[in-house]
């Protein structure tokens, strides 16, 4: 692949190179790769290694470990868009006998199945998945320490339910399935569920001596669901593009979306961080952007793959050692450069081509009680709801085609907004589930709930 690298400006291209070379440094590893996405296409890449000679590049495949639970939840979700299951399945339904108990295929997209963290029996990363041939050995006898749906707690495991589902429902082996369905379609040809040439070997670093030492590079068999892909920065850049827009051979923009979207509950510590969890992808805020994407980490590797959302910038980060880099500080840090030193530029803004007069009718101003709202008409053909100044309720909203919209964020998300009319056709108010906005703040005129005084407003001598 050849990477554009001329599209950034070269402070920008010094400060990438920088942070990636102190990370290196700093962080001891034998070699370290990294890309930047722009705009969906790759626009740089830089690595750093400990060997003289030729660094690696966007070709040489390093293990990317639980980045895979992304692609297998990819797969998941084709099978929920094509109707043949229900995210709120019992995984029991299509699987039975796993002892998974009551979660649901969504709570286990979302580590929130209740699952154990790890497999039982020797460390499953540094030996063989030939250790684990069946299900039942991936789970043991504690499969559940917690409650299904009541708290995110990460779960390899659970993955590797989620990979013997694909399995079953679409009668081959997962990694076949990944293939056909996802590898092939988006180009990812570097990405493969065991090393092919060019590819690092996994090492640890002495946390007090500058030596190494070599991990083994295991088969994890029936865990692979949950960490065994190889890949490269060229394929996790053209991947990162894809979970940015979406493909509608693989998922569309809409079904992605979904699996940007908070789908557990998260502890205080949590909240601290500022990380939640989707249908198999991280969210986190840092530097003030959300970030959504994975991370990964077997004996030997650490890999991210994130995406700065309202930047259009993401970043691949992957190095050859066990520990003691953290990449994904250094993948945010490279979305950070780029989106402050070359800030998007916004598409041009355009009017509407047409208006329907009976939703221009709505806009301006509204008032619940005596806040103050304003109603806008987009050229997106949606229309949001919001305070007027400072914090608050507000909502984009689109139209369901009978004069009535469904909010779409918030506090308003699938709450019906509707304009209510008197006898003469003129608008009385606005309902948004059962919240009442009319034009002046308690407006006598408007059936406002529980009434208004007949005396009206006066001033504190009255």
């Amino acid at each position: 692949m050849t990477t554009p690298q001329e599209e950034l400006l070269p402070g920008t291209r010094r400060a990438l190179l920088h942070r990636i070379a102190v990370a290196q440094a700093e962080g001891r590893a034998p070699s370290l790769v990294a890309a930047v996405v722009r705009d969906g296409r790759a626009v740089w890449h830089g690595a750093r290694t400990s060997v003289d000679g030729h660094a690696p590049d966007e070709n040489v495949q390093y293990r990317i470990g639980s980045i895979t639970k992304t692609f297998t939840a990819v797969l998941v979700l084709r099978l929920r868009d094509e109707g043949v299951l229900d995210l709120e399945d019992p995984l029991e339904k299509h699987l039975p006998g796993t002892g998974a108990g009551e979660a649901t295929v969504a709570e286990l997209l979302a580590h929130t199945g209740g699952l154990a963290a790890e497999s039982p029996g020797p460390w499953w990363e540094r030996t063989p998945g030939s250790l684990r041939p069946e299900l039942a050995d991936v789970l043991g006898d504690q499969a559940a320490p917690h409650p299904a749906g009541r708290r995110h707690h990460y779960s390899n495991p659970g993955y590797a339910l989620l990979g013997a589902l694909v399995e079953e429902l679409r009668g081959m082996p997962w990694e076949d399935v990944l293939r056909r369905e996802v590898l092939e379609p988006l180009g990812l040809d570097r990405t493969t569920v065991r090393p092919q040439a060019p590819a690092a070997g996994g090492w640890a670093v002495h946390p007090w001596a500058d030596v190494l030492l070599p991990e083994p590079a295991e088969d994890f068999g029936r865990m692979a669901p949950a960490g065994q892909l190889w890949s490269t920065t060229g394929d996790l850049a053209r991947f990162a593009a894809f979970l940015a827009r979406g493909d509608d051979r693989v998922l569309s923009a809409e079904t992605l979306c979904e699996m940007w979207t908070p789908a557990a509950p998260v502890g205080l510590a949590d909240v601290v961080d500022g990380a939640t969890y989707g249908l198999g992808l991280q969210i986190q805020h840092r530097d003030g952007r959300i970030l959504v994407g994975h991370s990964g980490s077997v004996p030997g590797f650490l890999a991210t793959l994130t995406i700065g959302m309202a930047d259009d910038v993401a970043a691949v980060v992957l190095a050859n050692c066990t520990s003691g880099l953290l990449t994904s500080q250094v993948a945010a840090d490279l979305v950070r450069i780029v989106a402050e030193a070359e800030p998007r530029i916004p598409e041009p803004w355009r009017p509407l081509r047409e208006v329907d007069g009976s939703v221009l009718e709505l806009a301006g101003q509204w008032y619940w009680g005596a806040s103050p709202f304003a109603l806008r008409v987009t050229a997106d053909g949606l229309v949001s709801l919001g305070p007027l100044s400072g914090g608050g309720r507000r909502s984009r909203f689109r139209p369901n085609g009978d004069g009535t919209w469904t909010g779409l964020e918030g506090y308003y998300a699938g709450e019906l907004l509707r304009a209510v009319q008197r006898p003469d056709g003129s608008v009385d108010h606005l309902d948004l589930g059962s919240f009442v906005f009319t034009r002046e703040p308690y407006d006598e005129r408007a059936a406002v709930p529980g009434g208004v005084d007949p005396e009206g407003w006066r001033g504190i001598g009255s």
